[in-house]
């Protein structure tokens, strides 16, 4: 009798522990999916107003959305891939900080007018990693839609969006590709300079 009770004791705490996981996966997948929700929303509306914002316009009022649910520092290091650790201290916080300027100029260029575009939640799945990633789309009024998958990690007090997969192409690869070979080949300070260009040629578009 006492070796029943006891297995049904354990049954108990583990199907309760099973309901504990479960649960706290849900809330997980609910909390990364509130950091999209709220960016997407962030951008229709600054959309919605882009012409009149102009870019520096709708750069401050991406600033924050992006900061917010970005994990900024961590994808200007993967960026830039083993020449992270080559660069001095003072090189890695100038490196944030211009690829941070750089990734809320992109936005602002990139979502300035609206025509009634929309997003729209496909579906969401957990990495073996302990990460999430979000599937969504984006419509278009006559023409195809887009579709985004949002890469995101658990930063302990937030998620944070560490990639972005456009049709099927890797933000964070394609960047990676260009960057880090600059980097390699003409030096950290043809990397800046060239990166300050563009956040220049996207304030005049």
């Amino acid at each position: 009798m006492d070796k029943i009770i006891l297995k049904l004791t354990v049954l108990f705490y583990l199907c309760l522990a099973g309901i504990t996981i479960g649960y706290t996966a849900d809330q997980n997948t609910s909390k990364a999916k509130q950091i999209v929700d709220t960016f997407q929303q962030d951008l229709i509306e600054v959309m919605k107003n882009g012409k009149k914002l102009g870019f520096s316009g709708r750069y401050d009022k991406l600033k924050d959305p992006v900061t917010n649910s970005h994990d900024l520092p961590k994808i200007a290091r993967l960026v830039v891939s083993k020449e992270w650790e080559k660069l001095s201290e003072s090189q890695q916080q100038q490196w944030v900080d211009v690829f941070s300027r750089l990734s809320i100029a992109s936005y602002a260029h990139n979502f300035k007018d609206y025509d009634g575009e929309t997003f729209t939640f496909d579906t969401e799945e957990e990495t073996t990693r302990g990460g999430i990633v979000l599937h969504s789309h984006l419509n278009i009024p006559n023409d195809k839609p887009v579709k985004f998958d949002y890469m995101l990690k658990d930063q302990g007090d937030s998620w944070r969006i560490i990639n972005i997969i456009a049709n099927g192409v890797s933000d964070l690869a394609l960047k990676r590709t260009e960057y880090s070979t600059i980097l390699q080949r003409e030096g950290f300070e043809a990397l800046i300079a060239k990166i300050n260009e563009k956040i220049d040629n996207y304030a005049k578009q």
